[in-house]
């Protein structure tokens, strides 16, 4: 939600669609609310690469674009990204590459160095980059991290086959992350945060000076402008996407 309307951080159901969301789409979420980058959105002029490196980006993305539809162009690799080559040696039950056999909603872009096809699942995104080389119907391979081990076949899968469990509280945690730095940026006041999320009888109930719900809503804010103000860049590579206190990966020796 970026809506200039002082309210549009209100409806929780505004923020359904985050469940949904991984480590790097979660990231242009906290980027993309950030004023000064909205503001050099509006000053573009031009090749503005300079501009857009010091957000961790190859070119600046219209913030006014969420998640489901923007496709940012990140300079440094997100996780879980899989590069598909020719097969240079194929055996004869190759798979052969075929975009189409490749399960989701699928857009095909160009992010400054190579080919990138993303598609989206309830639940999942998956990334792939594809060689210069690649053409429909050749054998092909893929490749991945160690850590992405397990990650399903690239060709002739079933949708269902690629299915995740229900959101978890990991991801709930940034769905109310980023209503809260909606409402911290729209003026809001912890009280109007909490009675957001919560509900007015709730709010009523146990909201002090020293009340455990306040101190929570103290830090859901903090944690939302942290993310923003640069520690999204952490959420591209293989972090937790839910970390249920304020995490500042600076201040660890």
């Amino acid at each position: 939600m970026t809506d200039p309307h002082p309210e549009a951080w209100h409806p929780c159901a505004a923020y359904l669609y985050v469940l949904h969301l991984d480590g790097p789409a979660l990231a242009w979420e906290y980027l993309r609310r950030h004023p000064d980058y909205r503001r050099d959105w509006r000053r573009r002029r031009g090749h503005m690469g300079a501009v857009a490196q010091r957000w961790g980006l190859h070119g600046l993305e219209n913030p006014g674009l969420d998640a489901r539809e923007a496709h940012p162009a990140w300079c440094s690799e997100p996780a879980h990204l899989v590069q598909i080559h020719p097969d240079l040696a194929p055996a004869a039950d190759a798979v052969r590459f075929d975009v189409w056999h490749i399960a989701g909603h699928k857009h095909l872009f160009h992010e400054g160095r190579h080919l990138v096809l993303t598609a989206w699942l309830p639940g999942r995104w998956r990334r792939f980059a594809l060689a210069p080389a690649l053409e429909y119907g050749v054998p092909c391979v893929h490749v991945g991290h160690d850590r992405d081990a397990g990650l399903p076949p690239v060709a002739d899968e079933a949708a269902w086959a690629c299915s995740r469990p229900r959101p978890g509280r990991a991801v709930l945690l940034e769905a109310h992350t980023l209503q809260a730095l909606d409402a911290m940026l729209a003026g809001a006041t912890l009280r109007e945060v909490a009675e957001a999320l919560h509900g007015t009888a709730a709010v009523a109930a146990d909201w002090h000076a020293d009340s455990a719900l306040r101190a929570r809503m103290r830090r859901l804010t903090r944690r939302g402008a942290m993310l923003m103000r640069g520690g999204y860049r952490r959420l591209l590579q293989h972090a937790s996407v839910g970390q249920g206190r304020l995490h500042d990966p600076t201040k660890r020796p």
